[in-house]
């Protein structure tokens, strides 16, 4: 590219920045030192910036505006949660719709039958006026894993924005997308269904997840892409082998909380199918691609989508899960390849919306003077990993994270350590209380492959040596089959509440024994060693 050619086409970029009412000397900067590199990165983020000006024109389609009057969809399975509050929303004028052709509700209409009963003409311009690109679209509820659900905004302009992610994984209007989710999830309902609409592509809706029946009805309805959120893609490697395993039309798998291992033994036992993994959250400001396929990645960075879209990977106190604060008052960064708590930064068209609600909720989300005086970052509650060639790994989840003998445990991590044995199915792992320790001891709730005993001494083994002893467990629940929230990520909170209390615990327990070198039942009496501090840990 000469002279001319260049700056015509930083001109251009320049001129789209200001349309999009961007900061044009950061992306000025970071195309300069581009080009002084050789790296032709640039020009395709010019594409895709250009595919991206829809997002924020203002123009927008009609199924966005319907969308705008209708902000809580009642799944028929929760009309008696929706009665029970439903004289409330009707006085906040909030209109309540069923995604059925009936309502068994008085007040509340059916999605069917007024979409069967709507003309086909795009919605009448004065109708929405008034409304904006950040103007709630939608209200979604966080998933709760952490603490209580709360309902995050998500503005026409986030809508727009993640309902392109299909086209953007190489979705064309021929593909038949397959979705297990629900729909009041973002990966079902706005990266799902809406991002089909956008496209012009089939979606098919499971009515709930089978994971027997799922490549079944992949091959029933000529299924190109599916969806995946947490621990859906595992689930399926543990059903059974089939000689048909291969035989399907799927190309390629898009969702987000994939595992390193399971990416492997998926794409061994299913085809060389692509994956999209993606990383990012309802409410948050940022989000990441792993475009290249790396495996075990969540996304790339570099230079130029650092300066848009900036963000910080610093140092955290695992127990409040806030970030730690040098003597200057400013976050201290970790080093590359370190496990840091991700904060992203809010600017104006990089915005943090934050949840409808008591405004304490939305504060509590933020970070001020990470990396000088007055700035604002969003505090992801994530721990993530960056390497030298800009790849993230997602490490852990604050809250699910905890620390034993002054170190942080991930549970991700030894999950995925306990996930290798032969007998073990699923795994969950979370930290536990113990009289008079400080920080929280690790403990695994497991499920047993079908067929299989327990076997305490080949777990001992395992851990000894494929983990820290800070990270080993210390405590096994063996449970007939583990909880899972509706998003397909596993439920930690009741399991910490109750402990390790063989008194209110019908489930098998096991206790690590260093003498025995070996996992052995949890006797009430060694309960009352360990709460007494005699039985040493």
């Amino acid at each position: 590219m000469g002279v001319g050619q260049r700056l015509a086409f930083l001109l251009l970029l320049l001129l789209l920045l200001r349309g999009l009412g961007q900061p044009a000397w950061p992306a000025t900067v970071a195309l300069a030192l581009r080009w002084l590199l050789g790296d032709r990165t640039c020009i395709v983020l010019l594409g895709l910036a250009v595919l991206f000006h829809s997002w924020i024109s203002p123009w927008m389609p009609h199924w966005v505006s319907f969308v705008s009057v209708s902000p809580l969809m009642a799944p028929l399975d929760l009309r008696e949660n929706l009665e029970e509050v439903l004289p409330e929303l009707q006085a906040q004028n909030i209109r309540c719709i069923y995604l059925s052709h009936t309502s068994p509700t008085p007040g509340v209409r059916a999605l069917g039958a007024a979409l069967d009963a709507a003309p086909s003409d795009p919605v009448p311009a004065h109708l929405r006026t008034e409304i904006t690109r950040r103007s709630p679209a939608l209200f979604i509820y966080t998933s709760g894993t952490t603490g209580l659900p709360k309902p995050a905004i998500l503005t026409h302009e986030r809508v727009v924005q993640m309902s392109k992610m299909f086209f953007l994984c190489g979705g064309t209007a021929d593909d038949v997308a397959y979705s297990v989710l629900p729909l009041y999830h973002v990966m079902g309902l706005v990266v799902g269904v809406l991002s089909c609409l956008e496209l012009g592509a089939t979606c098919v809706l499971a009515p709930k997840f089978s994971a027997s029946r799922f490549w079944d009805d992949c091959r029933q309805h000529g299924v190109t892409a599916v969806y995946y959120v947490g621990e859906v893609l595992r689930y399926l490697c543990n059903v059974p082998q089939r000689p048909e395993d291969k035989t399907h039309t799927v190309r390629m798998a898009m969702g987000n909380g994939l595992r390193e291992e399971v990416w492997e033994a998926f794409q061994q036992r299913f085809g060389p199918i692509r994956i999209w993994e993606f990383y990012g959250s309802t409410e948050g400001n940022m989000g990441l691609v792993n475009y290249t396929g790396r495996c075990g990645a969540v996304g790339r960075t570099n230079c130029l989508l650092r300066l848009l879209f900036p963000f910080e990977l610093v140092q955290f106190e695992t127990e409040t899960a806030e970030p730690l604060k040098d003597e200057q008052g400013f976050c201290i960064p970790v080093k590359p390849g370190e496990p840091g708590l991700l904060l992203t930064q809010v600017l104006g068209h990089h915005p943090f919306m934050g949840y409808r609600g008591p405004r304490e909720q939305t504060e509590q989300k933020l970070v001020r003077d990470v990396r000088r005086s007055g700035d604002v970052y969003f505090n992801t509650g994530d721990v993530l990993a960056l390497d030298h060639e800009g790849f993230f790994y997602f490490r852990d989840r604050l809250g699910d994270t905890f620390r034993w003998k002054g170190e942080n445990v991930s549970t991700r991590e030894v999950e995925g350590v306990l996930s290798l044995l032969d007998f073990l199915q699923e795994v969950n792992v979370y930290g536990v209380s113990v009289p008079g320790c400080e920080g929280k001891v690790g403990m695994a709730a497991v499920q047993l492959v079908p067929g299989q005993t327990f076997d305490g001494q080949k777990l001992y083994q395992h851990v000894r040596t494929w983990l820290p002893a800070y990270a080993v467990p210390r405590f096994v629940r063996i449970q007939d089959t583990l909880e899972i929230t509706n998003t397909f990520k596993l439920m930690k909170s009741r399991l910490v509440r109750e402990g390790f209390d063989v008194g209110i615990i019908n489930d098998p327990l096991y206790i690590l024994d260093n003498q025995a070198q070996a996992f052995q039942r949890l006797t009430a009496d060694t309960y009352q060693a360990v709460c007494e501090g005699a039985w040493k840990l």
